[in-house]
């Protein structure tokens, strides 16, 4: 929680197409892409981690700090370089009502009835399937593995679905999601 407005940020791994130049991003390498209104996507990339970076950022931090003691108070940049007056609180959408596409897997006894039971309830939740794949179970299993890509959906819809396909007593452990972006 921030503590201003009781708005919670999470980080969490997201899928990303190939295709796109911030899935080709590595080793100490750190990249942030911003979707503007006006612009469309854009992508700032530099080093993250690492010897060089780090000292540089301490270095930096110094000098931030050696120029606030020594500047007299009229003439002190302020921190961050901008006036505390000027910032505003801009409302952040509430992780439920994000929209985007969801990466399912799920651990369910191979026997009739399971997937009928399981998109019935994606159904309800107005979640529809883009693909999904169930293989055989191993010799001797008696459980597998089923894998959903969904279209576009709301976040509340999932958790709500998860929820509930959870609680299936054929469900034998907790559903992996995975959020999947498109990112333009």
């Amino acid at each position: 929680m921030d503590g201003k407005a009781g708005v919670e940020l999470r980080v969490h791994p997201t899928l990303i197409p190939t295709k796109r130049l911030i899935a080709n991003v590595e080793g100490a390498m750190n990249a942030v892409l911003v979707q503007g209104d006006a612009v469309g996507a854009t992508l700032y990339y530099g080093k993250g981690a690492g010897a060089e970076p780090t000292a540089s950022a301490v270095i930096a931090d110094l000098v931030d700090v050696t120029r606030m003691h020594t500047a007299d108070p009229e003439h002190r940049v302020p921190h961050l370089a901008f006036q505390p007056g000027a910032v505003e609180d801009t409302p952040i959408l509430p992780l439920s009502e994000v929209e985007t596409s969801y990466y399912l897997r799920l651990r369910v006894e191979d026997k009739p009835g399971v997937l009928a039971d399981i998109t019935r309830i994606l159904a309800d939740q107005q979640i529809s399937i883009d693909a999904m794949i169930q293989r055989e179970p191993a010799e001797g299993e008696s459980q597998t593995d089923i894998i959903m890509l969904t279209h576009i959906t709301r976040e509340k819809n999932v958790d709500a679905a998860i929820a509930k396909i959870e609680a299936l007593p054929v469900v034998k452990k907790k559903v992996i999601r995975l959020r999947m972006e498109e990112l333009g």
